[in-house]
């Protein structure tokens, strides 16, 4: 039982703690102090359904209608594209941040729709959390559920560190140049993963 927990959550670890356009999402709005509990709330929701849905055999149902994960990553990389395009506007449009907040606030429909998308039209999240993680649960036998569990642990230790520890990095994002940095990294984070959907091994054209 207790090797199944941490070999969960050391590989539920290695795929979350990546630079990737929902870590990324969930980092600016925690620097903003924005909707932080709805956003990560969202995301570890997200992450767990994914991983017990991945460990109950829905990564064996993907197996057999393949289309489907390329349905999600068409759609996925046309909204990456479009959220590089406006994370790239605010870095680009000085007048559109304050020192403060980093910009207007927005809704809080506006940020968990956001937070889902990122979440469930990102096809990695398929292909790695529940295709992935499901197959190596099944490798633990009758203790894949306590693998499950240890999963499911770094992802809401994972999602409420980020969220909640932005607040040190604040003093950084005091000035507008550096919400400028960290959109301009955000816009080439989310153009490159949707190029890479759509060009990248198993991609549309390949």
């Amino acid at each position: 039982m207790g090797t199944a927990v941490l070999a969960g959550l050391g590989l539920g670890l290695s795929l979350i703690v990546a630079i990737g356009a929902q870590n990324a999402f969930v980092l600016r709005q925690g620097l903003r102090r924005e909707h932080v509990a709805a956003v990560v709330a969202v995301c570890a929701v997200s992450d767990v359904v994914l991983i017990l849905a991945g460990v109950g055999g829905t990564g064996a149902v993907l197996t057999r209608v393949p289309w489907l994960v390329d349905v999600v990553r068409v759609a996925g990389a046309l909204f990456l594209g479009g959220y590089a395009v406006l994370a790239a506007r605010r870095a680009l449009r000085p007048a559109a941040l304050a020192a403060d907040a980093g910009g207007s606030r927005a809704g809080a429909g506006a940020v968990v729709g956001t937070a889902l998308a990122l979440t469930w039209l990102n096809p990695h999240v398929y292909l790695d959390t529940v295709l992935l993680l499901g197959s190596v649960a099944g490798t633990h036998g009758g203790d894949r559920w306590w693998f499950a569990a240890g999963a499911c642990a770094a992802s809401l230790l994972w999602f409420t560190g980020l969220g909640s520890g932005a607040r040190v990095l604040r003093p950084v994002f005091a000035r507008p140049a550096a919400w400028r940095v960290l959109d301009g990294v955000i816009a080439v984070v989310m153009a490159t993963l949707a190029v890479s959907l759509l060009v990248g091994p198993g991609g549309i054209t390949g």
